[in-house]
Parts: C-alpha cells; structure tokens; sequence
C-alpha cells in the first residue's frame, strides 16, 4: 500500500511509515491511500462479536502491510486498554428501536480524539524506525479544543518527539483548557493564540510551509510532522470504530448482515466523518453519512450548494470544537469526488487560500448528495436536544452530540427513513458542563467559567458521576502561561522548544 498527495507532487507515493512521518506531503496536500482495500460482508460478520482491538487490528491492518501482525498487534493492544473506562472502549448504547449512540468518549481525555491519539504516537514511533528518521520529530497542532489534550496526552515524554499544541485563545470550555494548561511532561508545549480556531490552523500550515523554518527546525535536531487529522496516521484509527459499531449492531442483533445503516455525526474539520466514508468505499454497508454542524454552517452550505465559502461570521457556541470555517479533510473527499484529478483539487485549494471560496458543478453535487445528508443547529436547538433526550430517556449528551442528535431528527422527518441509525457521541457531557446543565436544567446556578461547580451541579441535577479525570482537574497546577498573536506561532514554537528537556 502506497500514499499520494492530493495535491499530486511528483514522487509524492509514499509508504504508510513515510506518510504519518511527514504529515502533510510536500506540497501542500494530504496523503491518501493508492486504493480502498475490501471488507466483504461476510468478513464484517465474522468480526461480529470480536473485541474492539481484534477489529481495530483487522481493519488497520489492511492500510499498514509495511508493519508485521505482531507489530501491529503490540501497537494497538498497547493504545487500548485499561486507559479507557468501558471494557467495550467505545459502547455502542441503544436508545430506540432505531437509533444507537456510539460512545467515543471513555478514553484519557474523555474525548473522541483518543480513539486516534492513543494510537497515532505508537504507530509515529513504529514509522519513524522504518523511514530510518535520525532526527526528532516534533509535532505541531492546532486545535479546537478535544485534539490538543488528546495528542498531549498520547505524545508526553514519548521518546524522540516533542508537542506543541496551539489552542484558540477563549475559544474552548474551561474544563479542555485546564485539561492542556495543566499537562505535565517534558517535551510538551501549550500556547493560547488571540484568534480562533482558523486562524490557529492557518498558522500551523504556515510554520510547515516555511522552508527558512524548517532549516532552523533541523538544526536544532528536529523535523516537523501533525497530529492533527491531516496527519493519515491520526485519520486512519478512525475507520476502525466505524467498522466496529457495524459489528455491535450486528451482535445486538438489531441488522441482519449486509443491512446498510446511517451514521450521523457532529462535523467541524470533517476527519471524523471522512473515516465513516473511507470505510463505506471499503465495503461497510452505509446508506447515508449525516453531517451535522452548527451555526458555524460552512458544510451544510457545501454540501446543499456546492460551493464552500469561508467569507461568513465566525460564531463562538456552545460547541467549541465545531467552531471551524475551513474544513481541512475535506479536500479528501474533494480528491475522490472528482475522480482523483489532483490538478482540480490543487485548484480549488488555492481559491480557497487566496478569495475563501470555490465551487463544485452540479454533477459533482449530485455524487454528493448520495452519500452525505448535511444540516446544522444553533445553541438552543442543540440544548433543548439535551434537555429533552435526558428527561424522555434519562440519556445525557454533550453540545456536541447534541447537534448530531437534533439534525438526525430533523433527517427523519424529511426523509422517513427508518434505518438503523449511529449517532457519534464525541464527548464526555462533563467537559461541558455548564451549557449540559443549563440544558437540563434551565433554573440552576452556576458560574460559567468554573467548570468544578458546574460539574458539581450537573452530578447532583442527574445523579451522574463527576468523570475521575475531571475532578482530578481540582488538584493539578497551571504549567503553560505562554500566548501568542497569529503572527507569532512560530517564534513561539522556538522559545517552547528551547525549554525541553
């Protein structure tokens, strides 16, 4: 199995270990795979009934034929275990006759990040030995609030790599700031940037960009590679849950094999959802990818008009990691979607840098529309959403699952579809307290900035536990301070790197 750009730089094929070294391929673009490898439906039965780590190691194990079982084995064995607080690592809970939440949030960081990023530093580590890379590699990432903790998390004090996490200044809830400003480890940075989330993503594609940087990079020991979902080794774990919850449907007995289902799931850098489709052109029988945003809207538009414009507000809700106007997986999708004609994504990309826009035809949008169903909520949808599952079905969402859930019923009641549907739980509610209280219970009081207090009342509304990990939070001590403006990521970057260890 080799990887290509999207962008189609000669001599861009790359092996897997070569692809999640680099990140992002030279030119710009992001590495995919040369093909789709097959999952039969008879293979997916088989699984039915396996762990999630036997799936995980079938499935991944398809992209990876540069690493042995008993590699791959090791690796995933090590990235799931007793880190996460559910046996089942990611649960597959029924809600009706019809509908199932798959519950991504039992790992470290109580987010679905962690279904990656416990992986992505074994399979980095694993990659950097067979590219021969003497070199450390020091990882940047821009996040929106759950990808930060998650790679700290995975990547603190991992040999031969070092982390620096750019977070939008006021852009995140308490508890996932507190979760980075108090990460211990000695090769790990935290920087807060005046601006949102874009702005710090359109910061770090700078910095690798920037060949002056990387020169200097070099001769302090390092190279540059991601953690984000550019990152195929981050993207790539990703699959396997989705193939997984096929297999838990099929156990439940709620499909008969072969039957297509629906996943919905909430959508900012479109990673997440893009594994879904990846696994549906491997075989996983899927009738409709349901992509839900918020106010935040930039995807629904795409995908109702064709035509992806970033020139619009930028709104902070109450679904931080959704807050995002440039999509960066999306220009995955965009290589499939129009027959892998690299010189056509290049194109739009570079509308997209220099004017904010650009365009697909009508063609195109129909192949769109057979696959993806898209719509978006704002804040007091996605909290009465929340108000009303708990009381209807004692059932607690975050804000953002919550805007998965309110845009599925808003699919079935244009479509009547009545397929067995997988709504995508991404977070733990407690990461988000105090809207999930406010939701539930709109006559509490809390302070908004003090996520122990509102925790605290959110336990007592619902008779739900506190999370370990966040209570925990209580005890620990601030240990970056560091902010920077948007023209300051990389000289941040320098004075991060000089104090580790």
């Amino acid at each position: 199995m080799r990887y290509l750009s999207t962008r189609g730089a000669s001599g861009s094929h790359v092996s897997a270990a070569q692809a999640i070294v680099q990140g992002l391929a030279p030119d710009g673009g992001l590495f995919v795979p040369e093909n789709f490898p097959r999952l039969t439906c008879d293979a997916i039965s088989q699984m039915a009934g396996q762990s999630y780590q036997q799936v995980a190691k079938r499935v991944m194990g398809l992209y990876l034929d540069e690493f042995s079982a008993v590699e791959l084995s090791a690796m995933v064995d090590a990235a799931y275990t007793d880190n996460f607080d559910d046996r089942a690592i990611a649960p597959l809970v029924p809600i009706d006759e019809r509908e199932s939440i798959l519950e991504l949030f039992h790992g470290p960081t109580l987010a679905f990040k962690d279904m990656a990023l416990q992986m992505l530093p074994r399979l980095l580590r694993a990659s950097i030995d067979k590219t021969g890379e003497t070199q450390d590699v020091l990882i940047l990432v821009a996040t929106s609030g759950d990808t930060g903790k998650a790679a700290l998390e995975g990547f603190a004090d991992a040999p031969g790599t070092g982390i620096v996490v750019f977070y939008p200044k006021d852009g995140v809830s308490p508890a996932q700031e507190l979760q980075m400003r108090t990460q211990a480890g000695r090769n790990v940075g935290v920087v807060a940037v005046e601006g949102n989330f874009d702005d710090a993503q359109t910061g770090v594609k700078r910095i690798f960009s920037d060949p002056d940087f990387a020169e200097d990079l070099a001769a302090k020991g390092y190279r540059l590679s991601s953690a984000n979902s550019i990152n195929w080794g981050r993207l790539l774990p990703q699959i396997a849950y989705y193939v997984w919850s096929y297999t838990q449907l099929l156990a439940q007995r709620r499909i008969a094999s072969g039957d297509e289902v629906n996943f919905v799931v909430p959508t900012g850098n479109f990673g997440n959802i893009l594994a879904a489709y990846y696994a549906k052109r491997m075989g996983l029988p899927v009738h409709k990818l349901i992509c839900a945003s918020n106010r935040n809207n930039v995807l629904t538009d795409f995908f109702r008009r064709g035509d992806y414009d970033r020139n619009r507000p930028f709104y902070k809700t109450s679904s931080p990691s959704m807050d995002i106007l440039v999509s960066s997986n999306l220009e995955r999708l965009l290589f499939e979607l129009c027959d892998r004609d690299a010189s056509t994504v290049a194109r739009w990309m570079q509308e997209l840098n220099t004017g904010g826009r650009y365009a697909i035809n009508d063609a195109l949008r129909g192949t769109l529309e057979r696959d993806f169903y898209a719509d978006c909520c704002d804040e007091d949808a996605a909290a009465q959403t929340i108000g009303r599952l708990w009381r209807d079905k004692q059932y607690l969402l975050d804000t953002h699952t919550a805007v998965a859930q309110a845009v599925y019923e808003r699919y079935q009641s244009d479509t009547a579809d009545n397929r067995q549907s997988v709504i995508v739980s991404t977070a733990s509610p407690y990461k988000f307290a105090y809207d999930v209280l406010m939701a539930v219970d709109p006559a509490a009081t809390a302070n908004p900035r003090d996520p122990f207090e509102a925790s605290d009342s959110l336990a007592a509304c619902t008779g739900s536990a506190v999370p370990a990990r966040i209570a925990a939070l209580k005890c620990e001590t601030i240990r970056h301070e560091d902010s920077c403006g948007n023209d300051g990521m990389a000289e941040a970057v320098k004075q991060v790197i000089s104090r580790f260890v």
